[in-house]
């Protein structure tokens, strides 16, 4: 046990530290090639910033492969579907590209790494249930998989707020891995050396941050999240599909409640604004470090109750499942998340109005 606790150890701190010694570095090359995320209305902060933090990340994953991964067609699936992610990324981080073009990367990538690397969701299990997708696993593992990478791209509104949220990822997996006796395997390397490589550049992107991650960063780090889960349906480090939903509750919630809000007011699915769940938390806690620091908190909860999950404790997963859910609920009826409360109470007071004076 202290054996692999020092090899994962060792894992995390090697990536680690490249990570944060090459950011410097990461962050010439995004002003030398105008790679700067300028200031606007919709977004929180007052000077241009480099972009690219996505590049660092994603050659501490390069170096962690080379040093504790071996080579296989799903490690080599993993290698190209990431690289065009990344591509795609800087090319954005640059010049900003249409959605449609960073869907067909994401698209691309993930058809990569489902039929060339054969890593498919073909079945899940929860609470007793058992579903086997049949002839469907293929285009699902492939939603699955964009899906999440959209999910990290859109939480990514705050200095250290989704590599925070994905470092709490890495890290809740790390520990199931352990308490199942799951101490080798690509998904548990994967995950260590991920962890390193979020937790190095979270040295320059925690509030004051130095440098953005960028959509290469964020849709990087989403596609190796998605990855990391499907690899634990192989093997025993994720139990069911309700795992890697719990720990990733925060971007999964955002995205739908951004649907629905969207839908609500008859926006595009594409068309951003400044009501995601971070700017509500902003809104009420006035700054970005305490604003971050709530949520990495909220995320911990998540984390918490897929560790109980797996643990199988129903008493403590009944007063965390309690304490979620009136999270969710405040957030749905305390905030403008899903709608805008000023708004609605507006319509009531008319309909009101109109009912009196039919009278």
């Amino acid at each position: 046990m202290f054996n692999n606790i020092l090899e994962n150890s060792k894992i995390v701190l090697t990536v680690f530290l490249f990570v944060a010694i090459i950011m410097p570095v990461v962050m010439k090359l995004a002003k030398h090639v105008n790679a700067l995320d300028m200031p606007n209305e919709r977004k929180v902060h007052k000077h241009p910033m480099p972009r690219m933090g996505g590049v660092a990340i994603f050659l501490g994953f390069l170096l962690g492969y080379m040093l504790f991964c071996t080579q296989t067609i799903q490690m080599n699936s993993i290698l190209i579907g990431s690289f065009i992610l990344i591509i795609v990324g800087i090319a954005d981080d640059i010049n900003p590209l249409s959605p449609l073009v960073k869907f067909c990367g994401q698209i691309v990538s993930a058809i990569i790494v489902v039929y060339y690397g054969n890593i498919i969701l073909q079945d899940l299990s929860a609470y007793g249930i058992y579903i086997n997708f049949g002839i469907f696993a293929k285009p699902i593992t492939i939603l699955f998989i964009v899906a999440i990478i959209n999910c990290v791209n859109l939480i990514d509104g705050l200095d250290g707020l989704a590599g925070g949220i994905c470092s709490i990822f890495f890290i809740t997996i790390s520990i199931i891995s352990n308490i199942m006796g799951v101490y080798y395997g690509l998904d548990a390397s994967l995950t260590l050396i991920m962890l390193g490589a979020t937790l190095g550049f979270l040295v320059y992107n925690f509030h004051p941050a130095k440098i953005f991650m960028g959509d290469s960063g964020s849709m990087f780090l989403g596609y190796m999240i998605a990855v990391i889960s499907l690899l634990g349906y192989k093997n025993v480090t994720l139990t069911s599909f309700i795992v890697p939903v719990l720990i990733l509750a925060i971007p999964i919630l955002d995205t739908l409640f951004a649907i629905i809000r969207r839908l609500l007011k008859g926006q595009s699915f594409a068309k951003a604004d400044k009501e995601h769940f971070h700017h509500q938390i902003l809104k009420r806690a006035g700054n970005q470090t305490k604003t971050v620091l709530i949520i990495y908190l909220i995320q911990i909860l998540f984390s918490l109750a897929s560790i109980v999950y797996v643990l199988q404790n129903p008493n403590f997963g009944q007063v965390l499942y309690a304490i979620i859910l009136a999270i969710i609920l405040w957030l749905i009826i305390g905030t403008n998340i899903v709608f805008d409360r000023t708004e609605l109470v507006t319509k009531i007071k008319r309909l009101l109005s109109r009912k009196r004076q039919n009278r």
